[in-house]
């Protein structure tokens, strides 16, 4: 039986960007067809207003990237946040990333502010903090696709950190079996950071832009962090003993 997956996008792609790319929700959509665990997936742009009908029910939700702030104050992050808060106090499963990873943690009782370290480009590599049963296949650390300039500067306080580095030091977490979250880009392939880093080069400097496109020489774990998500949508946890 294939789970069902909400994709809740967050933002649209610009105009020279669309025909090879479409949305974000397309790019979560490719990505996770590569992975082994049956999923279909359902795509609502809530920027543009569109969310499920009332008795639409998903195995999880998941909040797409954005060029948004998450601690904005725009009417459609306030609609999305009350929706996401409804969700959680439900009991459904929420995965994030970037903006959805940021806007989660806020949402929970963290915090999410622009960065000192200013812009995080290309690939990243963190240490991983944490296991669990849904983390197959392992690796030993974590290398992601990133673009960002805002970061989750504190957890919420039931949150455990599973990736972190000296430049993002929460740059995954998960609460419980209910929410999972990166700051990195699964859904990302190199082309496309390169174009956003073309797109960025005078905003970035000299100094960032190069070391982005540099680092876009390393691989990353984009299809095992999709398959990290999917095993915790299907997991159930162990029920304790009386």
């Amino acid at each position: 039986m294939s789970l069902r997956i909400c994709i809740l996008e967050t933002d649209v792609l610009r105009p020279e960007f669309v025909d090879q790319y479409q949305g974000y929700g397309q790019m979560f959509k490719r990505l996770f067809t590569q992975q082994p665990i049956a999923a279909q997936f359902t795509v609502f742009n809530v920027l543009q207003g569109e969310y499920p009908a009332d008795d639409e029910t998903y195995d999880a939700y998941l909040v797409t990237g954005s060029k948004a702030d998450s601690f904005g104050t725009d009417p459609w992050i306030e609609t999305l946040k009350r929706y996401l808060l409804t969700r959680y106090e439900r009991g459904d499963k929420l995965l994030g990333v970037c903006f959805g990873h940021q806007l989660l943690a806020l949402l929970l009782g963290g915090k999410s502010e622009r960065a000192s370290q200013g812009w995080g480009v290309g690939t990243h590599q963190y240490r991983l903090a944490a296991k669990a049963p849904w983390m197959s296949p392992a690796v030993e650390d974590l290398t992601l696709l990133i673009s960002h300039q805002d970061q989750v500067t504190a957890l919420p306080e039931n949150a455990t950190v599973i990736a972190s580095s000296d430049f993002c030091p929460f740059a995954a977490y998960h609460i419980n079996d209910q929410v999972l979250c990166f700051q990195g880009h699964p859904e990302f392939i190199h082309d496309y950071s390169r174009a956003l880093l073309d797109l960025r080069q005078d905003a970035l400097g000299a100094e960032v832009y190069g070391s982005g496109i540099a680092s876009l020489a390393k691989d990353h774990h984009g299809q095992t962090v999709a398959e990290w998500m999917m095993r915790f949508v299907a997991h159930k946890p162990e029920k304790q003993a009386v």
